[in-house]
């Protein structure tokens, strides 16, 4: 005897939440992507400040030779590097920001799904008890009729 097949009504929301968990892994993967890219940018910010200053101490420490247009533009090129430097550092703190997010939007994600596959599991598992109950009726109707044929 088989009964009804397995219908989890939920099955459209789990799949909803299932795309909703695998688009925030995407989102997590590419802020942590540029998270990535602009800790390479920072590093790269914090060479070139260096440089600019060791190539401005050199210039200062050159005796006599060095006009005071020179050394506006060693200052000024300093300036900006050093700017550059802090727009990275601004760029990664919203970058660190964005993977906590992401990261969060993710964890609330996963546990949602996690939630609707437990509860299709605990209803898949009390539909096949429901139908193995079903069966064992069936067959106990089935052996007390043969016991009460084989008595009379």
């Amino acid at each position: 005897m088989t009964g009804p097949s397995f219908r989890f009504r939920l099955e459209r929301v789990r799949v909803i939440r299932e795309r909703k968990e695998k688009l925030a892994q995407r989102e997590l993967a590419v802020a942590i992507s540029r998270h990535s890219s602009t800790v390479a940018e920072l590093r790269s910010a914090d060479a070139e400040v260096a440089h600019a200053r060791d190539e401005q101490r050199v210039a200062a420490a050159r005796s006599g030779s060095v006009s005071a247009a020179e050394l506006l533009a060693h200052q000024a090129f300093l300036e900006r590097t050093e700017a550059q430097r802090h727009q990275y550092a601004s760029e990664l703190e919203q970058r660190e920001a964005e993977v906590a997010k992401r990261d969060a939007a993710l964890a609330t994600a996963a546990s949602e799904h996690k939630m609707l596959e437990r509860l299709s599991e605990r209803r898949r598992g009390e539909h096949d008890r429901e139908l193995a109950r079903r069966e064992l009726g069936a067959l106990d109707e089935i052996a007390a009729i043969r016991f009460h044929r084989s008595r009379a």
